[in-house]
């Protein structure tokens, strides 16, 4: 999507659930009977975790279950309580549950499976092995995180996983790394032998540009190794069972890692009765065959008739883009409606440059007037996305959609799972879940303005987790707010490339990997400026602040990047808590060819919780300034300001200056973060302080 300068931006940027609905007609209207999920007990019910024992009308049962232990990000839930989405779903990491596996972790350097675990560490399973998880709310479905390796050459495979609850039949869960595992430079490659794909580019590696003779190892930086899969179950289990995940001894892998689990209690599927049912229209709900025809003569005759689209529970195959405009399309439920396909390669290479299409709900392009009046809602995307080709739309969600509104879905294994295409005005996305991307999970690109995107869960993107790129044209007046990313394996949580008035608040950012940061403010990728106001509030970072691969120096958990022209809109980073920052907590840099060009002025911190810095609080690298207030920092690594400004080390101190307007308190062994002798522009330049681990975040 992006395209990346080579040198210093190098990254450029089946499971089928057979059940289907009894089906009637009346009046010419398919009805789809709503399937009752099948209750756990009936009678009272109640349940002790810690103790293990459940009374069932008066019948005792002892189980030796611990105490289940329930994070967000990894994180105690009351350490981020009122930031990040609101899922349905809880958390339970495996290196907390009960094992006969191996923990791996905690670590945080990139091309490892601790790296891009949530809370950087995980279990390990041979065969035969196990983790088990007690149920802390009852129960009918579970998402697994897991990785298995590649094949020897590339591709993936395929390997068991067996399910089973308080020692009953066990049922199989079917894991692929065929999704996972990228190698390589930019634009990455599923080659775990290949040689360089750009041997002209400098490396970290040597720390040059690879001349003749010099040849890395394969396989050459490793990356994007997790997966998910989803089950629904046969009942609902209570609060206080226990759930197993084994790797059986007939396993095709030599180790399965097993991240977190996430586990929910599912209601019966929607049912829309006065709609246009796909299945009036030809679809086929086994898979079989391809709808891609029958949706569309359905949203044909939905649109004439001013009805809604209903997709009742099945799989569905749609393997290229369906085109919506002034129609609702609703599913029975995420975990319900399926709707999945192929990538298909084309013939030639579409007018905006695709060499492949894939299942997708497109808008209209805004050249042609974009598409109004869109409405998503309660369905499941499932591409088949295996490598990175920019040019291609093989995403979950595209075009252009205004005065619409996406919410529910579940998107994986696409490219991008919402890409828009601008200018558009009044788009809402909002309860979503985005996994398991190549790129990034969101991105307004290009003329987004009064959008919204809220209470969204993002794991395990690709490229940025949810971004703004004001290219050609202004992003302006958006807000992402109250939204979770975890995990992006390459670039940043939240990034916003240039725009006016724009707002990131409330969101929960957790374990950026590599060459990003958890919230990134970016004149670069020939974003149009930052102008107006931009206003970064009461978000959450924790385990962020990586390793910037091109320069071989560590980022910020909030890094603002002058690159492409200077930074002076009036930014405010207000309310915002960083936590177990890798390195910084906050960085502001220009690149070094333009240093003495581009500055970054006019940034105002103020009321900010810093719990852990592996180095600084602030990391300057930049002329300009920035204004603080009420900062407050424990547990920081290195000195406090690390102030290189445009390393140019005049008499007369740094070019970037710091503004203390009070109340900044607190630091590290080394003493107060914010010393007077630093103010306003004394050089403390340190290019790469040593890294000291942080203690886990704590209460306040």
């Amino acid at each position: 999507m992006k395209t990346r300068d080579k040198i210093h931006d190098a990254r450029a940027s089946r499971t089928r659930d057979p059940r289907t609905s009894p089906l009637r007609r009346t009046r010419g209207v398919l009805l789809v009977a709503a399937v009752a999920l099948s209750t756990a007990v009936s009678g009272p019910l109640t349940a002790s975790a810690a103790t293990g024992t459940t009374a069932v009308s008066g019948e005792v049962h002892t189980r030796s279950a611990p105490e289940p232990v329930v994070t967000r990000a990894a994180l105690d839930p009351a350490l981020v309580a009122g930031r990040g989405a609101d899922t349905a779903f809880l958390e339970q990491e495996a290196e907390n549950a009960v094992h006969t596996g191996t923990r791996i972790g905690p670590g945080r350097d990139a091309y490892t499976l601790p790296a891009e675990a949530s809370g950087r560490s995980a279990v390990q399973l041979a065969p035969g092995q196990y983790v088990e998880f007690t149920l802390p709310a009852s129960t009918n479905a579970v998402t697994v995180r897991y990785s298995i390796p590649d094949a020897p050459d590339g591709g993936g495979i395929r390997a068991p996983l067996e399910v089973s609850v308080n020692g009953g039949r066990a049922r199989t869960m079917q894991l692929t790394s065929e999704y996972s595992w990228l190698y390589n430079q930019y634009p990455f490659t599923n080659d775990p032998n290949a040689g360089l794909l750009h041997p002209d580019w400098w490396i970290t590696e040597c720390g040059c540009v690879p001349g003749e003779g010099y040849e890395v190892a394969t396989p050459f930086r490793p990356m994007h190794f997790y997966d998910e899969q989803r089950m629904l179950l046969p009942k609902t289990y209570r609060a206080g069972d226990v759930i197993r995940l084994t790797a059986p001894e007939r396993t095709t892998a030599a180790l399965t890692t097993i991240d977190l689990i996430d586990t929910e209690r599912v209601g019966p599927p929607h049912v829309r009765l006065k709609a246009a049912n796909v299945l009036l229209f030809g679809a086929d709900p086994t898979g079989r065959r391809d709808a891609a025809r029958a949706f569309e003569r359905a949203i044909a005759f939905a649109q004439k008739r001013d009805l809604p689209v209903y997709v009742p529970p099945g799989v569905f195959s749609v393997s290229r883009h369906l085109i919506v405009d002034d129609v609702t399309i609703e599913g029975a439920g995420n975990w319900y409606t399926v709707i999945r396909g192929r990538e298909v390669a084309l013939d030639e290479p579409s007018p905006d440059g695709s060499v492949h299409t894939g299942v997708g709900f497109y808008g209209k392009d805004a050249a042609s007037g974009g598409s109004t009046n869109v409405h998503l809602s309660g369905f499941a995307i499932e591409g088949d996305v295996r490598e990175r080709i920019d040019t291609d739309q093989v995403n979950g969600v595209g075009g252009a959609m205004s005065d619409s509104s996406i919410r529910g879905l579940h998107i994986r294994h696409t490219k991008v799972g919402m890409w828009f295409d601008g200018p558009m005005d009044g788009l809402v996305v909002e309860d979503n879940i985005i996994v398991d991307q190549v790129a990034d999970a969101l991105n307004f690109h290009t003329g987004v303005t009064n959008s919204t995107v809220t209470g969204n869960f993002v794991r395990n993107s690709g490229d940025d987790g949810l971004a703004m790129w004001s290219e050609h044209e202004a992003n302006a007046n958006n807000t992402f707010s109250r939204n979770t990313v975890q995990t992006p394996t390459l670039a940043n949580g939240i990034a916003i490339y240039g725009g006016t008035d724009n707002t990131v608040s409330g969101n929960l950012i957790a374990d950026p990997i590599r060459e990003g940061s958890g919230l990134h403010v970016g004149s670069r990728f020939g974003a149009e400026p930052f102008t107006g106001g931009l206003s970064i509030t009461d978000n959450t970072t924790v385990r962020a602040g990586t390793y910037e691969l091109n320069w071989n120096i560590g980022l910020g958990a909030i890094w603002l990047y002058a690159l492409d022209r200077s930074i002076d809109a009036d930014i405010r980073v207000v309310g915002n808590h960083f936590l177990d920052s890798t390195y910084n907590a906050i960085m502001l840099v220009a690149d070094w060819p333009v240093k003495d060009l581009y500055s970054i002025t006019n940034v105002h911190f103020a009321d900010l919780r810093i719990d852990g810095t592996g180095t600084s609080v602030v990391s300057a690298r930049v002329a300009g300034f920035a204004t603080f207030e009420n900062v407050d920092a424990r547990n920081v690594g290195a000195v406090g300001v690390n102030n290189c400004g445009a390393f140019n080390f005049g008499p007369t101190g740094s070019e970037f200056s710091l503004v203390d307007l009070g109340g900044n308190d607190g630091g590290g062994a080394g003493g107060a973060w914010l010393a007077p002798w630093m103010l306003p522009n004394t050089i403390t330049c340190d290019d790469r302080p040593p890294v000291v681990a942080p203690p886990a975040p704590s209460p306040w």
